[in-house]
């Protein structure tokens, strides 16, 4: 049987076969935030469909597109779209695209996400750079035997976020003049969103927003010992803080009303990164 190791092998060789760039830093956009990946130069687009072994994502808003290009001069591999693990994906599933960049030779991962505010501080509309996670989604992709060809057996977590492009991120947001909140980030299963009771539960327990994503993918990251930095468009304030229903088409618009102020960042912060990926 075909393991983990050698599907992720497979599908990181298809890919280095279709372009000329050795992108050092990955780049996953959530929902409503793909259009970022159409402004790279020198770009190669990969359907996820046509890579072996890779899931595809059904949620609207992920174009399900590898897109390999750059941004100014330094190579970024982006997936434009993600799979969920509410899709019905095996949660091995849902890190595998997150696997096959780490056999590419990406050595940091920004991950961006939508997520609902917790925080009363926060707006709809702005960012929050993440700095710590609970996860709260029941599940876990290093659980299983364990490939050391991939990571150890026990990875450490205490700095899931790297603290130092943390910080680089902060630095670029206040160059910008762009509001960058910081927090902590809480993943459940979805696909519903939450009830103000699990609402002031998370809220209780230190979560500034939540989402349904991302986590998945910063332990996968971590368990390769791939640096991470993460940032959430607050794209909705979440159940039981304003009199309205939450709808998917809300956090879609927010997305887009966000995006120019999202993609000044990522453009500048890209190339830092670039340069810092060891």
């Amino acid at each position: 049987m075909t393991g983990e190791f050698e599907r992720a092998e497979e599908a990181a060789a298809f890919i280095r076969a279709r372009t000329r760039l050795r992108p050092k830093v990955g780049l996953v956009l959530g929902s409503g935030l793909g259009a970022f990946a159409d402004e790279l130069n020198d770009a190669t687009a990969i359907p996820y469909a046509a890579v072996p072994h890779f899931p595809r994502p059904t949620a609207e808003g992920h174009a399900g597109r590898l897109v390999i290009g750059l941004c100014e001069d330094a190579p970024v591999a982006i997936l434009q779209g993600r799979v969920h693990y509410y899709e019905g994906h095996s949660i091995r599933d849902v890190v595998f695209p997150t696997r096959v960049l780490g056999r590419l030779g990406v050595r940091i991962l920004v991950l961006t996400n939508a997520a609902g505010g917790i925080n009363l501080n926060l707006k709809a509309g702005g960012l929050l750079l993440i700095r710590d996670h609970i996860n709260l989604q029941g599940v876990n992709p290093l659980l299983g035997p364990n490939d050391e060809r991939l990571g150890p057996r026990f990875p450490d977590m205490s700095e899931a976020y790297a603290k130092r492009l943390a910080a680089l991120a902060a630095e670029e947001a206040r160059r910008l003049g762009l509001q960058l909140c910081e927090g902590v980030y809480a993943a459940v299963s979805g696909p519903n969103y939450e009830t103000p009771a699990e609402v002031r539960y998370l809220r209780t327990i230190g979560a500034d927003v939540v989402g349904m994503s991302t986590v998945p993918e910063v332990l996968a990251a971590n368990h390769m010992g791939m640096e991470v930095v993460a940032i959430s468009c607050v794209t909705n304030m979440a159940a039981g803080i304003l009199e309205r229903k939450i709808t998917h088409q809300e956090v879609l618009e927010a997305g887009e009303r966000v995006r120019e102020q999202f993609t000044a960042l990522l453009r500048a912060l890209l190339p830092r990164l670039a340069r810092e990926a060891r």
